[in-house]
């Protein structure tokens, strides 16, 4: 059997299934494509947004083929999700409060003031958040940005900041306001376990597959996610409590902090000025994720529900228009009770059942699958599971609680992936006979069990091309199914990576300004995350550093464990070698702009001691892999 390499058509079995999704909704309801679309005022002229080098970062064109009727390849309900997300351009909420849309994966909200526009969240890239404020000013005139807000800690709603304003703009008095812990929470998230986070990013955003009825469509929460410059321009001030007031350019706005939602930084705000209340993007028309498929911390359903509810206590009496930085705006006090209400069920009905049904005894698999929505809910478009999923919220409920062990004792010391796949091969008869019966279950339309078998082919043997091509027929077939956009570009890039290798890392958020954004703790804890401790594990040395800008700090290696000490008190041991320099010079190190020998020639700096074991040090350092194996071993 020769592999295929290209996208194969529908399967009978999922092109039935995706019609009966035509009689299960109300796809006649268009009450969704009326909100998406009210108050358009216009799009941008040029479809492609291009960085500095004119590579494209953004292309408002892409998801026109979204126009047509939904193929057999897709799930007509993601479709119409997609083709809602897709509408791009400038809209108008209420007085003074505009949209720009469709030009990221997230939404750039201005609010105008008396002098200038306030800006909530300037999407991912500046490119992109450029593009959106020429937009706006086309339209609404050439009003200078006279204040910037992250609602929340995730790259989507800063990284394009630069697009908006400039250090020099905020050194002349532009506020630039976040959430408490905004900074700690951006930065770690993003370096920390950044290279795994990114690398598996591909995959749940599709960023590499071609987009079109066999390809990406979107993801739920909005298509996709840009590629150009990612950047920080830290807060200058916090946000500290519920009900705290701050006027802005003649804007008061009332805040809400929600910490452990969607984001471990996170708030809502009002404007009681206007009616008007911006969730975030703790209130979204999707079911949104407990743990994000690219890796997060496990976000706390029950909490979550609960500043919903307190939401709905604070600000509902006085709102008439309710937005987020994510989907279309929802108008008419009633309307935005019902669906805060029913969004606040629906992270409270996941977090009770999950725990009722663990409490039974039940393993996450089989939480998953018994879990089942009420029907008032799942009538609900917006409850849907376009971006997080029922399957993997009740095992994310599940982790939060109880961990990733379900108890039995068979699952406590299992072989990893390559050792398994290679005793179950043998088990079932060889790779030809485990290949047989899987394309017997194919031909049956069970593609969920043809992918579970079939990576033990793949893990046994990478090189069999007869269990690549199946394995990749296998999981487009579900990716077709598949109601969840995130779901269905994992399936789909897992897929196009079997059929022709990595696609690597095509949108990476670990930027200079992040770094940046570290203090020296944070990235002494980055460089002890990148120690090879096996290799390191006989050694025993410590540098110090002589900061002349600050308090010394020593780095100690030891039982491969990188510490570091500020000061030099007890806990800090003598060094072997004393580097004093600026604190600059340091953080270049640490970030990588700097070797040991540049900052050896650097003016002011001096070692004191045997300089060769920094040299040592760093060489205990591993590099990570942007590109590693996701479907093969």
């Amino acid at each position: 059997m020769s592999q295929n390499t290209e996208p194969r058509p529908a399967e009978p079995g999922i092109a039935a299934v995706n019609r009966g999704v035509r009689d299960r909704f109300a796809f006649d309801d268009t009450r969704d494509l009326e909100d998406a679309r009210r108050g358009f005022m216009g799009t941008a002229r040029q479809s492609v947004v291009p960085d500095a080098d004119g590579r494209t970062v953004w292309d408002l064109d892409a998801y026109g083929f979204l126009d047509r009727d939904c193929p057999d390849t897709a799930n007509p309900s993601l479709w119409r999700q997609s083709r809602l997300c897709s509408d791009h351009g400038l809209f108008e909420v209420a007085e003074g409060i505009y949209q720009v849309r469709g030009f990221d994966l997230s939404n750039m909200t201005l609010v105008e003031g008396e002098r200038g526009v306030f800006v909530i969240d300037p999407l991912l890239c500046a490119e992109t958040a450029a593009a959106g404020l020429a937009l706006y000013r086309g339209h609404r005139g050439d009003r200078p940005v006279t204040g910037v807000l992250y609602t929340h800690s995730h790259a989507d709603h800063f990284g394009g900041v630069r697009g908006v304003v400039t250090d020099e703009d905020v050194a002349a008095g532009v506020p630039v306001l976040a959430p408490q812990g905004f900074l700690e929470h951006a930065a770690s998230e993003n370096v920390y376990a950044g290279t795994a986070m990114n690398r598996r990013a591909a995959y749940m955003y599709g960023a590499a597959l071609p987009k079109g009825e066999r390809g990406q469509i979107g993801t739920g929460l909005g298509q996709t996610v840009s590629t150009g410059a990612v950047g920080l321009i830290p807060p200058t001030a916090y946000l500290t409590r519920t009900g705290q007031t701050e006027t802005v350019d003649g804007i008061r706005m009332v805040f809400q902090l929600t910490p452990g939602t969607e984001a471990p930084a996170e708030l809502n705000l009002h404007f009681p000025d206007r009616s008007v209340l911006c969730m975030a993007e703790n209130a979204t028309h999707n079911l949104h994720n407990l743990l994000t498929l690219r890796g997060a911390q496990v976000r706390d359903a029950r909490v979550w529900a609960h500043y919903l509810t307190e939401a709905i206590d604070l600000f509902a009496d006085s709102t008439d228009a309710a937005f987020a930085s994510h989907h279309w705006p929802i108008w008419g006090r009633e309307r935005v009770v019902a669906f805060l209400s029913e969004q606040r069920d629906l992270y409270a009905y996941l977090h009770d059942q999950t725990l009722r049904l663990a409490n039974q005894g039940l393993t996450p698999l089989e939480i998953a699958e018994e879990m089942r929505m009420p029907p008032a809910l799942e009538r609900a478009w917006h409850t849907h599971g376009y971006y997080g999923s029922v399957s993997h919220n009740t095992k994310a409920v599940y982790q939060r609680y109880l961990g990733w062990f379900d108890g039995n004792p068979a699952h406590l010391w299992e072989h990893p992936p390559t050792e398994a796949a290679r005793r179950y091969v043998e088990f079932m008869g060889g790779a030809e006979e485990v290949l047989r019966r899987a394309r017997r279950s194919f031909a049956d339309g069970d593609f969920r069990w043809v992918v579970q078998v079939v990576d033990h082919v793949v893990f046994a043997d990478p090189d069999n091309t007869d269990a690549r091509s199946l394995q990749a027929d296998a999981l487009e077939q579900l990716g077709y199914g598949s109601e969840n956009g995130t779901w269905r570009n994992f399936f789909l890039t897992g897929a196009l990576e079997l059929r022709h290798g990595p696609v690597g890392t095509p949108t990476v958020t670990t930027s200079p300004d992040l770094l940046a954004a570290l203090t020296l703790g944070q990235l002494f804890d980055s460089l002890a995350i990148r120690v090879d401790g096996p290799r390191s594990w006989d050694a025993d040395l410590a540098v110090r550093w002589k900061l002349t800008d600050g308090e010394p700090v020593t780095l100690r290696l030891r039982n491969g464990v990188l510490t570091h000490v500020a000061g030099t008190g007890p806990a800090a041991p003598d060094p072997d070698v004393e580097v004093t320099l600026a604190e600059a010079d340091l953080r270049d190190l640490l970030t990588g702009a700097a070797s040991a020998a540049d900052l050896s020639a650097r003016e002011g700096v001096t070692f004191t001691g045997d300089a060769g074991r920094l040299t040592e040090l760093l060489g205990y350092l591993d590099a990570p892999d942007p590109d590693f194996a996701v479907v093969v071993p």
